[in-house]
């Protein structure tokens, strides 16, 4: 279930961190995933023994190439019932885009503003909006933040 938040749960376990990296023009970065042929948030699975912020950096450098600014504000979570986990969605402003070979998962990043990502996604997921909604969600808070 996706849920907006302000602060961290502490209820269960978060498993998964995700972000929306946001320029300083105010445009965001999505991930093109090659193997499910969606475009996706920046995140993925914190490693044994690591801290949220440092998953959400070796995230960010492994699926696009950036590198991520220390404040990292949360927006959003989805609670796994069948892992009993959260995943957290953090929206955080892009330091630097390094030059990139993409040798990992993803096949690369767009960067374009919160409507034309949501049109996008939501022609290639017509049978899912959760990332819409996600999509919303920052946006929302962004705006609420004057960070667009």
């Amino acid at each position: 279930m996706l849920t907006r938040i302000t602060t961290l749960p502490k209820d269960k376990r978060i498993a998964g961190v995700h972000c929306i990296p946001i320029t300083d023009n105010g445009s965001i970065l999505m991930a093109w995933d090659k193997d499910e042929l969606i475009l996706t948030t920046i995140g993925g699975r914190i490693e044994e023994n690591e801290s949220l912020d440092k998953a959400l950096e070796r995230e960010a450098m492994e699926e696009v190439g950036i590198i991520l600014d220390s404040n990292r504000i949360p927006f959003a979570s989805w609670y796994w019932q069948s892992t009993d986990t959260y995943t957290v969605w953090f929206l955080v402003r892009v330091e630097k885009i390094l030059a990139y070979s993409f040798d990992f998962e993803k096949t690369g990043y767009v960067i374009f503003n919160f409507e034309t990502a949501k049109q996008i996604v939501s022609k290639i997921e017509s049978n899912n909006d959760k990332r819409v909604q996600i999509l919303k969600m920052a946006e929302e808070r962004a705006k609420n933040l004057s960070w667009i």
